[in-house]
Order: C-alpha cells, then structure tokens, then sequence
C-alpha cells in the first residue's frame, strides 16, 4: 500500500517538497491556507491588471531554483542575463554601469570597477582587498555568525561612500538587511556564491509574465499532473504526532491520517505546530519558542504606471536614494503606451508603516530626479505593496537558530526558506529546503529518494535522513 505524506504549505518549499515526494512515489496531500499557490511570490488582480506583490529576481547561481522552473514548466517565462549587467542610477546624474567580462573571478569584474565613478582609486583598492578576503572566508564557520558585516568590512576601512556604492548595493537586496546589521557568515554567502566562486554567479534573472503565473498556476498543473491531492483554503490547526507512528493533522474541513508530514510554513507558524520534543538545534532538542529569535525583515514595494515611456533599461540600482531598485515591469502587465515602474525597497522598516500618500510623496519625487523622462509623465497608477514579515532577520545569531529538515520525531521533516539551507531567505533557499525535506522524508515512507534527487554537489544542506 502507498504510504501518505501530508505537506503543509504551499509556497516554493512545500511544493518543491511534495512535487520530489510525489516523483518519488509518494501519495501526497497539499494543504495550503489561501486560496493559490506559491507563497510569499504571488500576484493579485487590479482593474483587470496583475500586480506581483514585489519583484522577485534569481542569480545564475540559483542552480536549484531554476531547476525547479524546469520542473514545473516556467523557464521560457523567465529571462537571464548572458553577463552581469547592471545599471547605477544617482539623483545627481552621474551613471556606472556594473558589468562582468569572461575573464576568471575575481578578475571578471576588475574593468568595471577601473571605471566605476562612485570609487575613489584608493576605494577601488580597499574594495579589491575586502573582495580577495571575502572569498577566503568559509560561509559555514560559526565565528562568523558572531560579528556583522560591517564590522567586518570597517577591519578594511572601507568608508560609508563604499559600503553603499558597492556592499549594501548587493547585500541589501539579497540579505533584506544592511551590513551593519546582517551576520558575516550570511554576506559571505551572498558574495562568495554570487561574485567571488564563479564569474557568471550573479547573472541576473527575472519572470516575464506575473508570478503567479510563473509559480502558482504553473505549479498547480505540474502537482496535478504527478497526482499531487491540492485542497486549497485549508488551514493547519494542529499537528500530532501519534504514539505509534504516523500523524493527524487538523484542517479546515476536517482530520487527516498520514504516515510523514512536511511542515513547509513560517518560522512563526512551525513553533505553534511543532510537537513537543520535535525541533532538534545542533542536534539537540530544542523549545520551539527560540525560534522567535530568528525575527522579520520587511520589504516594500512601490508600483507607479505612468502614461508614456520613462525608463530605457530592464531595471537599475539606485545610489543615494530612497529608490534601491527599480524594474520596468510594463511586460508583465502587456502594457503597449505607458510605462510600469516597480520599485523594491528591502530592509525596509524605516517605510514598512508609511502610508500611501506617504509613499507616493517620498518616491515620486525620488524617481523622477533618477529618471528624467518621468518629470513630464503622468502617474495613471500608484499602488504600494507591504511585506511586513518577508524574511528572517540573517543578524548575528541567526544561524544557530535555523533547523536542519530532519526532526526528533521520525517522519515529521521542516522545510522553508528560514531552515538551515545555507542561504539567506530566497527562492533558492525555499527550494532547498523543499528538495532537503524530501530526502529526509521518502526513507520513512520506504521510498528510495535517491531516484529522483538532484546529484549536483551542495543541492542539499544536510545529507542524513530521517530514522
């Protein structure tokens, strides 16, 4: 008889999760709360428009990432850079442009920063020696969950100019935290894997269509076509873990029985639904309560459809701005006159309780002195898009607080970005996650995940699996 696992959530790791589960073998039952897929990555509907909730980018390094669009069907809907290039906008005009060459890392960015001219000659070096350590250090060592970033990079000298003209450029989005806040394990991460390792690491990719049509519906049909059971609107109450093995699980519309469970939700909502005894730390039981250290970070997104074209480029970086990032997205709304500007503001709890018109006052103004064309169009649209709990908070000592998939209870596996992936909370975080709560789960159904996991070196945090 075909073993059941019940994945609760379904967003990227739940259903990275349940999709490899199902591949191999499993019977799987989907429950997610809302009433769509794709978690934290969605679109809603305006005046007949898709309006992604913020913009959602991938590196060329994000190997599990975009091995799961190709799972579900969704890489022609996406474009990646054939090199890195990145525009750097300045409200006083001055323009750089970040772009990599085919020469090795860290050789490959050498000619752009030579003339980038928001570095002195002296930052330029002080950026190459903090560059050249940085790809020396271990993301795993735990000394560096210890200290900042900044603190790390004020050992090199680098001044407030270059941490914002190079550093936060990158950490910000990325980490969803400043340097001089965000852990220096976590940053490591970030610039090794994307900078440093490889010279095509931090190829720039995006979705050309809404995300819920690149994530959710895409999903959907791909977990219907591996005979996924998906019951939308059905909200996790309670988790139990029964004496003699196997679990209840209490949803909307009733009880369900399983054999496995993967619990694919926030950190928040793993702690209220963990059994006793569950959550291991460094292989040591832990109270599920610690688990609020790990915090949030918010993120806020800014959306204004102007009535003519304003912006020449994909998207840009913003120095000296309240303007971080900025997408031209009007591809993904099929706009043929106007012109749709997302702007992305991560780290954002200066903005995360502004009001509308609070926003529009402060990044209206801010684009325009960015992009002049925008001077003499008119906003048509303006909405404001809040992610108050988008990210953990990757500080220092937040990575002994991140669990690895296996718990103590046999059968019950964690899956979600915040887990102990290695990354910081990104899309390639969420699906490792899911694909590592899959090789922890399918032993306890007797299935072997050996057939369907991925064999590339690194896919997975954590290679023991579940008793």
């Amino acid at each position: 008889m075909t073993r059941r696992l019940i994945v609760v959530g379904g967003g990227l790791a739940g259903i990275t999760a349940a999709l490899t589960a199902a591949d191999g073998g499993a019977a799987v039952t989907l429950l997610e709360g809302r009433p769509r897929l794709g978690g934290a990555t969605f679109s809603f509907r305006r005046d007949g428009r898709w309006i992604d909730n913020g913009q959602h980018v991938f590196l060329r390094c994000c190997t599990e990432y975009r091995w799961f669009l190709d799972r579900i069907g969704s890489t022609k809907d996406t474009v990646l850079q054939d090199r890195l290039d990145v525009p750097v906008l300045t409200p006083w005009g001055t323009a750089g442009r970040l772009k990599r060459s085919s020469l090795p890392s860290p050789l490959h960015l050498s000619a752009a920063l030579s003339r980038y001219p928001f570095l002195t000659l002296a930052g330029r070096a002080r950026v190459g020696f903090a560059a050249l350590a940085l790809k020396r250090l271990d993301p795993e060592d735990p000394r560096l969950d210890t200290q900042t970033f900044g603190q790390w990079l004020d050992k090199f000298g680098v001044t407030a100019r270059e941490r914002a003209a190079m550093w936060d450029l990158v950490g910000i989005a990325t980490l969803n935290l400043t340097a001089e806040h965000a852990s220096l394990a976590m940053a490591a991460k970030v610039f090794r894997t994307g900078l440093l390792d490889t010279n095509d690491g931090a190829d720039i990719g995006w979705s050309r269509v809404p995300l819920q049509q690149l994530h959710g519906d895409a999903a959907q049909r791909a977990l219907e076509d591996a005979k996924v059971d998906i019951r939308l609107r059905s909200r996790v109450s309670a988790l139990e873990a029964l004496p003699g093995g196997g679990f209840t699980v209490d949803a909307d519309g009733g009880t369900l029985h399983a054999d496995a469970v993967v619990l694919a939700v926030p950190h928040e909502d793993t702690a209220r639904l963990l059994p006793a005894g569950a959550l291991l730390l460094d292989d040591r039981p832990a109270d599920p309560t610690v688990l609020a250290g790990l915090g949030r970070s918010p993120i806020v997104n800014v959306h204004a459809v102007y009535d003519r074209p304003v912006f020449a480029e994909d998207f840009a970086a913003g120095l000296a701005t309240p303007v971080q990032w900025v997408f031209d997205r009007s591809e993904n709304l099929g706009l043929e006159r106007g012109r749709y500007l997302a702007v992305s503001v991560s780290a954002a709890d200066a903005e995360i309780d502004m009001t509308q018109q609070q926003l529009r006052d402060r990044f209206v103004p801010a684009l325009e002195t960015l992009l002049p064309a925008t001077r003499t169009a008119r906003v048509e649209e303006f909405v404001v898009t809040k992610e108050r709990t988008a990210t953990f908070r990757a500080a220092p000592g937040s990575g002994r607080l991140r669990p690895h998939a296996r718990t103590a209870v046999p059968g019950l596996a964690l899956a979600g970005a915040w887990t102990a992936t290695g990354w910081p909370a990104t899309m390639e975080s969420a699906v490792r996650s899911g694909l590592a709560a899959a090789q922890s789960i399918l032993p306890s159904l007797d299935l072997d995940p050996g057939r369907v996991l991925p064999t590339r070196p690194g896919a997975f945090p954590e290679r023991t699996t579940t008793p």
